[in-house]
């Protein structure tokens, strides 16, 4: 891809005994609920919400609804430059990859990697680069978002996909799940998958959306059987058929339970979401998890942790990224 940096993968194991390592991003949701004299039981509890969860999904042959367990790695991913100096190695981003245990037949089948996806470069520009943005155009004019908001994230992701070191460890393309937009509205539609549920559409894209886009992928919204709102899965390929139904159940099961603990307002509803459906982190009809997650404290870090991207990777390496990404874009064009 380039002689510039490389691309490497540690993974660590997501269960009860978790403790985030140094390099990992504090605005992770797993370190958020890996903090706290409650870390172990927020562990379990969530991680048995999966399994549950799973189970639910997966109920052919599955009388007592315990047959299969999730094994859950977070993959973190490391760039390298490969000039000398400071700040030669950047942990870029992490996803979580699952594992189906078939507690029956002992059979393990990989699950679709991505899912929870954290990136400092995300941070970066959302948290500081488009605010800056904002500012600039409130007091002199021009684009609040700029033209090329999230290049430089999109060509990193993509060519981490195209590395030796994603190839060599995974045999599919990623999906990345996470909860919709409070800006949009959301219309149910007429089709219906068995495992990822009714569809939903929205008539406009969202930034989110049009930043996985620079990533390479697309999205559709879905929500499952007992659920009461819809996700949005950010893909490549052929979301409905390239995935087994156990890996897109292992995929919601992670996804809807973390999200329930991230986001109760719209994802532990006590009502489902309408055929007309705008999502909102205001409404009070909702049950909260028995599990510690601190939001605010979240939303404040990721500022520090864009600010720390902006110091030891953007303004560090500012000429070989731009050169890189921008060279390879107009390459493509």
């Amino acid at each position: 891809m380039t002689d510039d940096f490389s691309f490497s993968i540690a993974t660590t194991r997501f269960d009860e005994d978790y403790t985030p390592a140094e390099s990992s991003r504090i605005t992770t949701n797993f370190a958020n609920l890996a903090r706290g004299e409650h870390r172990q039981q927020n562990l379990r509890n969530a991680l048995t919400m999966i399994d549950r969860r799973f189970n639910d999904l997966a109920q052919w042959d599955n009388p007592a609804g315990d047959r299969y367990t999730l094994e859950l790695d977070i993959v973190s991913v490391q760039l390298q430059f490969a000039a000398d100096g400071a700040d030669q190695r950047f942990p870029l981003l992490e996803v979580l990859d699952v594992h189906i245990l078939d507690r029956e037949t002992g059979a393990r089948t990989h699950g679709i990697v991505g899912n929870n996806f954290s990136s400092y470069v995300r941070d970066y520009d959302f948290s500081v680069l488009l605010p800056e943005a904002a500012a600039r155009a409130k007091e002199s004019g021009g684009p609040a978002v700029p033209e090329d908001f999230g290049e430089l994230h999109g060509r990193l992701f993509r060519g981490f996909l195209d590395s030796d070191a994603y190839r060599e460890r995974f045999g599919q393309p990623p999906v990345i799940c996470i909860s919709v937009s409070t800006s949009k509205t959301y219309r149910r539609t007429d089709n219906h998958h068995p495992i990822l549920g009714v569809e939903y559409r929205q008539e406009a894209s969202s930034l989110t959306d049009e930043y996985f886009g620079r990533m390479g992928l697309q999205v559709r919204y879905f929500m499952p059987r007992g659920s009461v709102a819809p996700l949005a899965f950010y893909f490549s390929g052929d979301l409905l058929t390239d995935y087994t139904d156990l890996q897109l159940a292992g995929t919601i099961s992670a996804m809807e339970s973390f999200q329930k603990i991230y986001r109760p307002e719209i994802y532990n509803a006590n009502s489902a979401a309408p055929a007309v459906y705008r999502p909102s982190l205001e409404a009070q009809d909702f049950s909260r998890t028995q599990i510690d997650y601190d939001r605010v404290e979240r939303s404040q870090l990721a500022l520090t942790q864009g600010r720390y991207t902006q110091e030891h990777f953007i303004e560090p390496h500012r000429d070989v990224l731009e050169q890189w990404a921008f060279g390879v874009a107009a390459s493509v064009a």
